[in-house]
Parts: structure tokens; sequence; C-alpha cells
């Protein structure tokens, strides 16, 4: 019975990238352009063909370790950026944070609009004369879309009592 285990090529043995792109999960045409945009060094040719070291397999999981995270290739590219010359790691690791900090709460405004709605026992309250009396944390959500602020303010909006 044959083992479902990545078959390991002996020490100082190449991968083609074909190889690469089966142990990795990533696409030939995507090991070909993480090439060419620098994530991933020129591998040696034989016979004309890519060979890779055992390495890249390594360097392939960080591209994508850094992708889960939400790297760009750019921001990538600059992490792994060897020497002096390279952008400080944290100072991007910093800005990715407050990015991801944003789509959190984007993502918990949407989710907390959704839930709203199911709980909601009116489905026309919107069109309703006294819509600010039957539903006054949705009307809060309106009125901070409507100027122009993120989804994300009107929780604070609705519940914050003091200035914005």
């Amino acid at each position: 019975m044959p083992s479902s285990a990545p078959e390991v090529k002996p020490l100082g043995e190449l991968l083609t990238i074909g190889e690469l792109a089966r142990r990795t999960g990533v696409a030939a045409s995507a090991l070909r352009y993480y090439e060419e945009v620098g994530l991933l060094p020129a591998p040696a040719r034989v016979s004309g063909q890519r060979r890779y070291p055992e390495s890249a397999v390594t360097i392939v999981a960080v591209i994508r370790l850094h992708s889960d995270a939400g790297f760009t290739l750019a921001e990538q590219r600059a992490l792994m950026a060897p020497g002096d010359d390279a952008p400080d790691w944290r100072e991007l690791a910093q800005r990715k944070l407050v990015e991801l900090d944003e789509q959190i709460a984007c993502a918990q405004a949407a989710r907390e609009a959704i839930s709203h709605g199911l709980r909601c026992p009116r489905r026309d309250a919107a069109q309703r004369p006294d819509f600010h009396a039957i539903c006054p944390d949705f009307q809060a959500r309106i009125t901070t879309r409507r100027a122009g602020q993120p989804a994300s303010q009107s929780r604070r909006t609705s519940t914050s009592p003091g200035p914005r």
C-alpha cells in the first residue's frame, strides 16, 4: 500500500518544478511567478529544466504563511530582503496588524448588522414613520453610514455617549 507521507528526496537531490508544486500545493505557474518577482531564488537548470534545492519547500511555505497573514507579494519581498537595505520587518508587521484590526472591526460590524437583522421582529421597520422608536440601533447604523463613516464606527456611535 503506497504511503500518503510526502516523498523526501535524499540530501543534495534537486526537485523539479512539478515536484516542488506537488510538495507545496502551489501551482507551477505561481512558483515561476515567485521566481520572477524575486521571492523564490532562481534555481539551477539541468537540461533546461528548473531544479530546486530542498530548501525551496521551506521558502514556499514561508511565502504561503505570509500570504495567509495578508502580506502582499511586494511586502513579502521586503520582509524577506537580506541585508542592511531591507526595511524594518517590525514596521511592516505593525502596519499589517493595524490593517488586520481594521478588517476585523469591519467584519464584526457586518456580523452585528446581520445578527441584528435576524433578531428584528419587523422586516419593514425602515419604511415605518416610527422607525426611530422601533429600531434605534439600526437607525444609528444607518446614520453612521449616511455620514460616510465606516460601518465599524456605528457601534461606537450608537453606544458611546461622548464625542467621536
